[in-house]
C-alpha cells in the first residue's frame, strides 16, 4: 500500500519556506545560519513571523479541529483505520503535552488519569520496555568483557610470544595487539552499522555483531603467535564496531525524552559492569595450569570467556521489539505502532508518541536535501553542530586517559610494586568502581545534564592523574602502592559519572533520524580510532616519557576537555529527538561566545561564593534568551 505523505499544514509550508530563494529571516533559522534571540520575531514581516517558541512543536500553531483532522488522516492512510479515534486523541496530547489532557476534548478521565501517572511517576514504564534495556546492558557487558579480558592475559601471552622485552619493537607489538580490534572499529566496523541497519534492522545487527564477538572471542583463545591473536582480536572489531554504533541507537529510539538519558546511559554503566567482569574473569582464572597439550590455558580461558554474554544476547534479541523509529524510516507505520504500543504502558500514549514522530519527522525531512547523507553530515549546519559536539565527547573520552587504565591497570600496578595476582585484585577494584560510582548518573544525566557532569568532572580527573603520576616518586614501597591505587580508583570515581556515560548517550541523540546510523557511526569510529591511538602508543609512551610523564600528559587533556565542553557542546537532556534540531539551531559562534561570558559568573558564584544573579539561559526547551544578558555577544543579523 501506498503511503500518502500527510502533512500537517505547518510541515507543508515549512518545506515550502525552505525553498524560498529570499534572505527571510525564517529560512535562515530553519537551516541554521542565523544566531537565534527573541527579537527577530518583531522584526520579521508579519506575513514571515516566526515564533521560535512554537517551531519546536509544528502542532500549536494549529487549531484543534485540524489537529484533529490531520490525525484521523494519517491513521485512515497508515493502515491505522481501527485506531482513528485514538490518533484524534493522541493528536490533541502531543499539541499539548503539558496540561496532561486537562480540558481537551474527546478525552475520558481515565485518558487524564494514565497521563497525570506518566508524569509524576517517570520510571513507572513498560516491562517490555525494561527488558529492552536489559538487552542493551547484556550487549554493553559485551563490549567492556571484550576490552578488558586483556589486561591479564597480556600477562602470560607477551613471554610466550616473545614480546615481553623492553624494546620498542616489543613495546610497538602488544601495543598493536592491545589495540587491534579498535583499529578495525575505526577503520570498518563502526561504518558497517549503517548498511547493516538498512539491511537487518537495530536487532538484526545486534545479533550478527553479537555472533561475530562470540566466535571470534573463542578464536582468540585459539591463538599460537602473537600475529595470529592480532588478526583474531581485529577482526574482533567487526563486532564491537557495529554493536556499540548500533545499541544507544536502539535504546534512545525507543524510550521516552524524560527517561532516555538514564536508560540509554545503561549502556555505559554495564559497559563498566562488563569491565569488571574482564576483570573477575582474569583473576579467576590466574591460577589456571597448563594442560599436557595447551601452553597458557589460563590466559586462553580468560579471552574466551567473554563469548558467554554475546552468546546470551544472541538468543534474547528477537524477543524485543524493533525500533518505532526505524520503521517509520522505512515507511511501515502499522508495525512502528505495534512496536510502540508494546514500549508504553497505554496505546494512548503510543498513539501520542507515533503521531508526533511522524510530524517532527516531516519537519526533519525538510531540511534532508536530497544528496549524500555523509557529505550532509559536514554540509548543513544543524549535522555539523551535532557532529562537532559528539566528536568533542567521543574523543575526550579516550584522551581523559582511561583506556590507558582499563588496558594497562595490571601492568602499571605490578610496575609500581604489586605482585601479578595483586596488581590483579587492584584491576578489579577499578572495575567495580568504574561501574558502582556509573549508578549515581542513572539519577543525574536528565536532571543534573550531559554538559553539567562533565564540566564538573573533568578538573578532577585531571588532578587524579597528576596524583597518580606523581606517586611513583614515592620511595617507600608500601606509601607508593597505596598512592597509586588510590589516584586511580579516585580517577574512576569521577570518571564513571562523566565522561564515562555521557558520550554514547549524547551521540545516539544528537542526529536526527535521516543520518543518525551515519552520524552514530562517525561518533563511535571517532572513539575507537583514538582508543587505538591510546592502547597502541602506551607501552611506548610510557617508556619515552616515564609514568609520571605520560599520566600528565593525559591529565592535561583533561583541562583541554573542560573548554572543549564549555565552548562547543550544548546541553541536550530532556528533549525529544526531535525537538534537538532547534538546540543544533544555535550557531557554535553564539554559543561559544555567551558560554564564555558566563565564565566570571561562575567564578563568582562557585569559587569565591559570592551570591550574585544568574544570567539568563542562552536558550530553554522554547530556545528564548534576552540579547541585553549576552554583553553584545550575539549579532542581529535581520
Amino acid at each position: 500500500m501506498t503511503t500518502k505523505d500527510t502533512r500537517v499544514p505547518s510541515a507543508a509550508n515549512y518545506e515550502n519556506r525552505l525553498s524560498r530563494a529570499s534572505s527571510s529571516a525564517e529560512r535562515r533559522v530553519a537551516e541554521g545560519d542565523i544566531e537565534l534571540h527573541t527579537h527577530h520575531r518583531h522584526r520579521i514581516h508579519h506575513e514571515e513571523k516566526h515564533d521560535l517558541a512554537d517551531d519546536t512543536n509544528p502542532l500549536v500553531n494549529l487549531t484543534q479541529e485540524e489537529v484533529i483532522a490531520n490525525a484521523a488522516e494519517y491513521a485512515r492512510t497508515n493502515g491505522l483505520e481501527e485506531y482513528e479515534e485514538l490518533f484524534k486523541k493522541g493528536g490533541l496530547i502531543a499539541q499539548n503535552p503539558k496540561s496532561l489532557g486537562i480540558g481537551l476534548p474527546l478525552l475520558t478521565d481515565q485518558d487524564r488519569a494514565d497521563l497525570a501517572h506518566e508524569s509524576h511517576h517517570r520510571w513507572a514504564q513498560n516491562s517490555t520496555l525494561y527488558s529492552l534495556v536489559v538487552l542493551c546492558s547484556l550487549a554493553a557487558a559485551v563490549q567492556g568483557m571484550d576490552e578488558t579480558v586483556i589486561n591479564g592475559a597480556q600477562l602470560f601471552f607477551v613471554d610466550q610470544f616473545g614480546i615481553g622485552g623492553n624494546t620498542s619493537r616489543d613495546t610497538w607489538i602488544l601495543g598493536l595487539v592491545n589495540s587491534a580490534p579498535y583499529l578495525c572499529c575505526a577503520c570498518i566496523g563502526c561504518w558497517l552499522s549503517d548498511p547493516l541497519n538498512k539491511v537487518l534492522g537495530r536487532r538484526g545487527t545486534i545479533f550478527v555483531s553479537c555472533l561475530v564477538a562470540a566466535i571470534t572471542c573463542f578464536w582468540s583463545g585459539c591463538t599460537d603467535t602473537w600475529w595470529h591473536l592480532f588478526i583474531a582480536r581485529f577482526c574482533l572489531g567487526f563486532g564491537i564496531g557495529a554493536k556499540s554504533a548500533t545499541v544507544p541507537v536502539y535504546a534512545a529510539e525507543c524510550t521516552p525524552a524524560v527517561v532516555r538519558g538514564a536508560l540509554v546511559m545503561m549502556w555505559q554503566m554495564w559497559t563498566a559492569f562488563g569491565i569488571m567482569l574482564g576483570y573477575v574473569a582474569d583473576v579467576a582464572f590466574y591460577k589456571v595450569p597448563d594442560k599436557p597439550d595447551i601452553t597458557g590455558l589460563n590466559w586462553r580461558l580468560m579471552l574466551g570467556s567473554a563469548m558467554f554474554p554475546a552468546v546470551i544476547v544472541c538468543c534474547q534479541v528477537f524477543f524485543c521489539p524493533e525500533s518505532p523509529r526505524w520503521y517509520m524510516g522505512r515507511g511501515e507505520h502499522r508495525k512502528a505502532f505495534d512496536s510502540m504500543v508494546r514500549l508504553r504502558t497505554s496505546n494512548l500514549q503510543a498513539a501520542r508518541d507515533i503521531y508526533y514522530m511522524h510530524v517532527l519527522l516531516l519537519e526533519e525531512a525538510a531540511l534532508k536535501r536530497g544528496r549524500n547523507r555523509v557529505l550532509e553530515l559536514f554540509t548543513i549546519p544543524r549535522n555539523r553542530r551535532a557532529a562537532l559536539a559528539s566528536w568533542i565527547v567521543m574523543f575526550m573520552q579516550q584522551f581523559c586517559g582511561v583506556n590507558v587504565i582499563a588496558y594497562y591497570s595490571s601492568v602499571i600496578f605490578r610496575d609500581s610494586g604489586f605482585s601479578p595476582i595483586s596488581a590483579l585484585l587492584a584491576s578489579m577494584g577499578f572495575g567495580i568502581i568504574n561501574f558502582l560510582f556509573a549508578i549515581p548518573a542513572v539519577y543525574t544525566i536528565d536532571t543534573f545534564g550531559r554538559r553539567n557532569l562533565l564540566l564538573t568532572t573533568f578538573p578532577l580527573m585531571a588532578i587524579f592523574l597528576l596524583f597518580t603520576g606523581f606517586s611513583f616518586y614515592i620511595p617507600n614501597e608500601k606509601a607508593r602502592i597505596g598512592c597509586v591505587a588510590l589516584g586511580i580508583y579516585l580517577f574512576g570515581i569521577a570518571y564513571s559519572p562523566g565522561e564515562g556515560p555521557v558520550p554514547f548517550t549524547y551521540s545516539a541523540e544528537a542526529f536526527p533520524l535521516y543520518i543518525r546510523d551515519v552520524g552514530m557511526s562517525f561518533a563511535t569510529a571517532t572513539t575507537w580510532f583514538f582508543n587505538f591511538v591510546l592502547a597502541i602508543t602506551w607501552p611506548s609512551l610510557q617508556s619515552a616519557f616515564t609514568t609520571q610523564g605520560a599520566f600528565g600528559w593525559y591529565a592535561g587533556w583533561n583541562i583541554v576537555g573542560f573548554f572543549l565542553v564549555l565552548l562547543f557542546v550544548p546541553e541536550t537532556k530532556a528533549l525529544t529527538l526531535e525537538e534537538l534540531d532547534k538546540v543544533f539551531g544555535v550557531t557554535t559562534r553564539t554559543h561559544a561566545k555567551y558560554q564564555a561570558s558566563k565564565l566570571p559568573y561562575w567564578y563568582r558564584r562557585y569559587i569565591l561564593r559570592q551570591d550574585v544573579e544568574e544570567p539568563v539561559p542562552l536558550y530553554e526547551l522554547d530556545l528564548n534568551f534576552d540579547k541585553n544578558m549576552v554583553s553584545g555577544s550575539i549579532e542581529e543579523k535581520v
